[in-house]
Order: C-alpha cells, then sequence, then structure tokens
C-alpha cells in the first residue's frame, strides 16, 4: 500500500502540467475545505465539491461513486454524530497541475471510550475552482 501511495505521489509531483498559480489557489481551496471539515460546517464543506463529484472511498466500495454535495453532508454529519470531535490534522500538502495530494490524520472518539488516529492520503482533482474527484485511502486493518 506504502509503494503505490509513493508512486502516485511521485508520478504526480513529476507530472505538473500547470503553474504555480494554479497550484496556489487549488491548495488554498484544499485547505478551505479542511477548515470546514474541522469546524463540521458540512455545506461549506460540501461547496468545494462540483456537482456531482465523483469519489474513491474505501467507505462507500471499491470503484468511484458519483456524489452530490447533499450526499456529501449527510456523510459527514452522521460521521459526527458517531465522533462528534472529529477532526482532520493536515500532515502534508503536495500540489501537482490540478491535482493536490493532501495527508493527514483523522482523530476522535466516540462517546467516552473509544477513539481512532487514521493516516489517510487523499488525492483531489480541480476544474474550475471546484473539486471534481476525491480519491481517498486509508487502511483500517492496520492503522
Amino acid at each position: 500500500m506504502r509503494r503505490i501511495l509513493f508512486a502516485v505521489l511521485a508520478a504526480m509531483l513529476l507530472g505538473r502540467c500547470t503553474g504555480p498559480a494554479d497550484d496556489e489557489g487549488n491548495v488554498a481551496i484544499a485547505r478551505k475545505m479542511f477548515e470546514a471539515f474541522n469546524a463540521h460546517q458540512w455545506e461549506a464543506m460540501a461547496g468545494y465539491y462540483n456537482e456531482p463529484a465523483s469519489f474513491l472511498d474505501p467507505s462507500l466500495g471499491k470503484a468511484y461513486v458519483d456524489q452530490h454535495r447533499a450526499d456529501v453532508v449527510r456523510k459527514y454529519a452522521e460521521m459526527e454524530q458517531l465522533f462528534p470531535d472529529i477532526q482532520d490534522q493536515i500532515t502534508g500538502i503536495y500540489p501537482s497541475g490540478d491535482r493536490v495530494v493532501v495527508e493527514f490524520t483523522s482523530t476522535g472518539t466516540m462517546g467516552d471510550s473509544v477513539s481512532f488516529s487514521l493516516p489517510i492520503v487523499t488525492v483531489l482533482t480541480f476544474q474550475d475552482g471546484h473539486i471534481v474527484k476525491d480519491a481517498t485511502y486509508y487502511d483500517l486493518e492496520n492503522p
């Protein structure tokens, strides 16, 4: 899994096709999306996505799935019900053309007992200032 992620990161960083201004704009949008997540502002967070956007996420299956903003809001509102203190801490952010790779650690506590800390990598693809693809990778078997 780590080799695959490294290969994806390396290929994306070597395959840059737009300038630094595009990279900076996409990184700023990615950071704002994570800020909305950490504030549990699900509608604001969903607003950074295209309508619909394509998601690759183990929680949704093994293939890309189109999701509307309302689906995104519902998913994260339900997650907040389980983990009221859920937060994402960005540990690395790497722009490459129309994509931004974000490394982060997601943490949260269920009630007073069960807590988690999960390293995640997300590849966000941008078009016209919105996220059109969100490919998220994590390993629940070996957190």
